[in-house]
This record gives structure tokens, sequence and C-alpha cells, in this order.
């Protein structure tokens, strides 16, 4: 096998996706390319570490462990990363499955030296079958997917999306680990931007490092009820803009809001006329998605302006981290 050993890192931190933890790590098992080894991270929870250490211990290619961090996502890939013997590192969140051929093209990708992540397309698959009609295809990051608006093909980007995305191992040398305190925490507000934080802090440690993104690198992405509502979507958006507030502090606005400002300026104006369009063609959801596109908009920004004077007031509010080679541990950096 040409290419790159690729150690692949699920974290989990509930019992209640229990079959779709099965279902990805099948599906990583699966692959045409195969993986060096998956590691599952357990986020505090002994019973869930316990049940899974049980069910794979005669398993030479999966590797339960607990994340040796602080509560959180940010924490639990920083201990797989430590943890993990390959030269790539790839992650997939605990409620999708790849399809078969994913790893075979981050692998692909890093055929050029420069390359120092790849991410994927990442495909929503609705608990009600089929998308809600009111929900615009340029929100679908507020349930962890790939949106309208991102470029097709393998791409260079600023930033790869966390939950279908690799790096290799020196990346992380040169910029450190994914920064605590900005991701997300069990069931607390859904906060993000913590992969957006250190893509862009790598770009500033390696000026030549490149970004990829290749949208045959798939895997789907299971959306539960409760994120299918305007509710969710509302809380998602202003959580988003928190994180913002907090990244921008971190890089600095420029960096920050570069990617954001195309989106907002280009592609969500274009949603609300695709969905005013069909609203006067009286195609079902038109309306509803303009008026979403908007809601999301003020939203965010509501968010980003709250988090902006928490910042300003509080100080520094999330930790950029060094990893530790090969203890399965990590160490704290510098104050951000």
């Amino acid at each position: 096998m040409s290419g790159p050993g690729i150690s692949v890192v699920i974290c989990v931190y509930t019992e209640d996706r229990w079959e779709d933890i099965l279902a990805a790590v099948s599906s990583v098992r699966a692959q045409s390319r195969p993986a060096l080894e998956t590691l599952l991270v357990v986020d505090h929870n002994p019973a869930l570490l316990e049940r899974l250490a049980g069910e794979y211990k005669a398993a030479g290619d999966v590797r339960v462990l607990a994340n040796a961090g602080p509560r959180g996502l940010s924490a639990g890939r920083n201990t797989g990363i430590a943890a993990s013997g390959g030269e790539v590192i790839a992650f997939l969140d605990d409620d999708a499955v790849a399809e078969r051929d994913w790893l075979r093209r981050f692998a692909e990708g890093y055929a050029d030296p420069r390359v120092m992540a790849v991410g994927g397309r990442t495909m929503p698959v609705w608990a009600s079958g089929r998308r809600p009609a009111w929900f615009p295809e340029e929100f679908d990051w507020v349930v962890g997917c790939t949106y309208k608006g991102l470029p097709p093909g393998r791409v260079p980007v600023r930033n790869v999306l966390g939950g279908n995305a690799s790096f290799r191992r020196t990346a992380f040398d040169a910029a450190g680990g994914f920064a605590t305190g900005i991701g997300r925490d069990g069931d607390k507000r859904p906060l993000g931007c913590e992969e957006t934080e250190l893509c862009i802090r790598l770009a500033r440690a390696r000026p030549d490092a490149v970004m990829l993104i290749d949208d045959r690198a798939v895997i789907h992405h299971r959306v539960p009820g409760a994120r299918e509502r305007f509710r969710y979507f509302r809380t998602r958006t202003y959580a988003e803009g928190l994180s913002k507030a907090l990244v921008a502090r971190s890089v600095g606005a420029d960096k920050g809001l570069e990617s954001e400002r195309r989106y907002t300026t280009r592609v969500l104006p274009a949603g609300v006329a695709r969905g005013l369009r069909d609203a006067l063609l009286a195609r079902p959801g038109g309306a509803g998605r303009a008026g979403a596109i908007v809601a999301g908009v003020l939203t965010a920004a509501g968010g980003y302006a709250v988090g902006s004077v928490r910042a300003r007031r509080g100080g520094a509010r999330f930790r950029a981290v060094e990893i530790e080679d090969g203890k399965g541990a990590t160490k704290g950096g510098r104050a951000v």
C-alpha cells in the first residue's frame, strides 16, 4: 500500500449513539484503503468506555481510550492525535458513516508534500427521510454537513470541516493541536469553529501549507429529528456567531472572517433570491428558505456581537494545545 499510513480518530461521549458508533467503526473497517488503526476516544463517560472496551476487546485494529484532557471534542481529538501512530490522522463523527473510498481520496491528496490537511464532503441523512422544505442548503453546516457555496472538486480552502477531515501529523507539530474551550462539550451549547482556528493557526505557522477539500471523500451524517427544527437552527447559528468571535479574537478578524465575507455577500443573497423566486412560482418551502437565511444571518450576527463583548471583557477564553508524542496525553500550550 503506497502513501501515508492513516489513523482514524472517532470521538464519542454518549451511549445514546451506540448503534451509530458501531456503524462508524464498521465503515472505517470496510475501507478500500485500510486504516492503520481506529481510535475511539471516550469523553469522560466510564460506562461507555467500559462497554466499548468490551465490544472491541478482540479487535486488533480498534483501540478504545479515555479523553486525557478536559471535557469536550477538542481535547478528545488531541488525545487521539497523541495516541495514534499514523503519518496522517483522519477524523470521523460518531454519528456518520464513510463511503468505501473515503480514506483513499484523503491519501491521494497527500501526494503533494505541501498539503497539510484534506477534508471531504458530508451529506445529511435526515431522520424524517428528507430535507425539511424550509431548510436552506446554504446552512447545512448547521447540521454538520457540506453546505451550498463550497467549491466543487478537489480545491484549496482556508479550512476543512472537522467531522470529515484529515491532517498530516507534522501539521500538529507546527501549529499545536485543537484549542480547548472553543468547540463542542457534550450536550452544552453547540459551539464550533475549532478546526477553523486550527487551520488559520497552521497557515500562519506554515505559510506554504495547503488545505484541500476533495468532494469525492464522502461521509453520510445522521441528522436527528430535533435538529430538523427551527429552534435548533436558531440555537446553532447563534452559537456559531459566538464561536466566530472567539476565532476572530485569536487570529484577527481579517483571517477569522475571510471566507465568511464571501459567503454572506454572495452565497446567501443568491439563496434568498432563489427562495423568493420559488415562492413566486408556488414551489414548496421557497419563502421559508429565504426567511431562514435572513434569520440565520441575523442570529449569527447577534451571537458574534455578544461573543465579541464577552471576549474583550473576559480575556483569554480557550487554549491552544501542544501534542505530546506517543504518550496518549496532551499538555497545555499557550493561552489564546
